[in-house]
């Protein structure tokens, strides 16, 4: 099973050495990177459309010289720069090691400026969302085609929970499972009771690392989790929270 999450608008800070793209997964999606890393930085250089096209007001300013600098900033893995609900709730630097080792063979970020990447690959911090127009490049037209053949090279099931503007970035595989949330009371969770059950899910997943190669195994393994689970459709899932 592949876990595919979504990135985090806030990212934490610090890190060490610098952005190499030689050294992130999936090195077929390089070349989109480098143009994305172009694009943005260039961008950054006057502030104001920056500030424009990102949507930042002045408290914000400062995301613009990260982005600036970001083939000079230090490096932190993916699954420690990102912060926000979905990763409070996976809290991957508490986990044990083993666990951590299940989160990086297992999960893949979707990201609007690296396309796709490991829990365990070094990147900056950067301000760049899926739903940004970024000027002269879009990009649904730029990752919809590189993302979706590297998914399609994951041998295994798919088990999509990224949002709907990173989902608009490359397609899951045919016979992926799309994953729903929904409040027990009163149908679809709210944005951070999404978010939180997405992250509290891969937590759960890293610690047990169960075999799981279709939506029955999925479904079948969430009691022993204490996670209440129901198909929906053809192939999704539905994720039933309180």
């Amino acid at each position: 099973m592949k876990l595919l999450l979504p990135p985090s608008e806030s990212k934490s800070d610090g890190g060490s050495g610098r952005l190499a793209l030689g050294r992130l997964s999936r090195p077929a999606l390089n070349p989109g990177r480098s143009a994305v890393l172009d694009a943005v930085v260039a961008l950054s250089a006057d502030r104001a459309e920056a500030a424009r096209v990102l949507h930042l007001g002045p408290k914000l300013a400062g995301e613009i010289d990260r982005n600036a600098r970001l083939r000079r900033a230090p490096v932190l893995p993916a699954v420690l720069r990102y912060t926000g609900v979905v990763y409070d709730a996976l809290d991957a630097g508490s986990l044990p090691m083993v666990a951590r080792a299940w989160l990086d063979e297992q999960v893949l970020i979707a990201s609007a400026l690296f396309g796709l990447l490991s829990p365990a690959d070094p990147i900056p911090a950067y301000r760049l969302s899926g739903s940004t127009a970024l000027p002269g490049l879009p990009l649904k037209r730029h990752w919809a085609q590189p993302v979706g053949r590297a998914l399609a090279r994951e041998r295994d099931w798919v088990l999509d929970a990224r949002s709907a503007a990173y989902a608009a970035l490359g397609p899951a595989p045919a016979g992926s499972a799309v994953l729903h949330v929904d409040d027990a009371a009163c149908g679809r969770a709210l944005n951070h009771f999404n978010k939180h059950a997405k992250g509290d899910l891969a937590r759960r997943l890293a610690l047990a690392a169960p075999e799981l190669h279709s939506r029955d195994d999925l479904l079948a393994w969430a009691p022993t989790a204490g996670l209440r689970m129901a198909p929906r459709g053809e192939h999704d899932v539905v994720l039933i929270v309180e």
